[in-house]
Formats: C-alpha cells, structure tokens, sequence
C-alpha cells in the first residue's frame, strides 16, 4: 500500500492508496514488571499496557518468561504471578471476573493499573506516542520491551 503524507492542523494524516485517511492518534502506554523480591529491585518486564483515548482502547499484552523470573529469584510462585498479570489483563478487558476496577471508564482502568504500588507486579512509567492502529501497537511494544531479544 503507498502512502502520501500531508499535514491537516499539526497532525499527520496519511493518505491511503484508497483515499481512506488514516490519521495518528497519541496513546500511552507502561510496561507491567514483575519484581519477585521487592527488597531487592531486580524486575523483569512481562506486559505493556496500551491506552489510546481517541480510539476508546485500552488493551494489554502479556508474556512471564518462567525462566528468567526463576534466575531472579528460584522461589517465585509463577503461577501467581501469572494469575496476577492475568487479572490486569482483565481489568483492561472488562472482564467479568475483574471487580469494580473493570467497570470504570477506560482511563480510569488505565490509571488505576498504572498507579505505582509496592506489590510483586509493577508498573513503569507511562511513556506517551502516536499511532494509527493502538491495538497493533500493543503488539509491537510486547516484541520490543518484553519478549526475549533475539539475534
């Protein structure tokens, strides 16, 4: 698909072959990391959140590699810790299981889980971008900051 870029009041906006305009939206987004022993700091990233107003989305992404969690600390219950993240995963969802939390506005989910608390899942600072397609994003953000690098 080729692509023309024009500016339409400070925003880029792209053309589509098709004539369909596909505009970029700002989005926020945290990395999720687990910190096994709090007293010690060491953290492992395991999922991004991804929060784009515009676009009324709010989505996450989720990946506990077992053995990097058991080099940091060989004790660390994974399946907790999965069922932790998994509970984030579902506040951002709506999820029935996910409480109170899961019924708020998608902005005040996405405050909630990234509000910093002292707990074995952590969340980063929100870091802010642009983007066309936020659900595409949470992909590329899962591969750039939580999966294993390879190569």
């Amino acid at each position: 698909m080729r692509y023309e870029s024009l500016q339409r009041q400070g925003d880029e906006v792209r053309i589509a072959a098709e004539g369909r305009a596909m505009s970029r939206e700002t989005f926020e987004y945290a990395v999720l990391r687990v910190v096994p022993r709090v007293e010690r700091g060491e953290a492992l990233n395991a999922g991004v959140l991804v929060y784009c107003r515009q676009r009324d989305y709010l989505g996450s992404r989720l990946h506990l590699d077992v053995d990097r969690l058991r080099a940091l600390d060989p004790t660390a219950d994974a399946d907790a810790i999965g069922r932790a993240l998994q509970a984030a995963a579902d506040i951002c969802a709506a999820e029935p299981g996910a409480g109170a939390a899961g019924r708020e506005a998608l902005g005040s989910r996405f405050r909630w889980l990234t509000a910093p608390r002292s707990t074995v899942i952590q969340p980063g600072p929100v870091h802010t971008g642009l983007t066309e397609d936020p659900d595409a994003e949470a992909d590329r953000l899962l591969r750039l900051l939580v999966l294993p690098v390879t190569g």
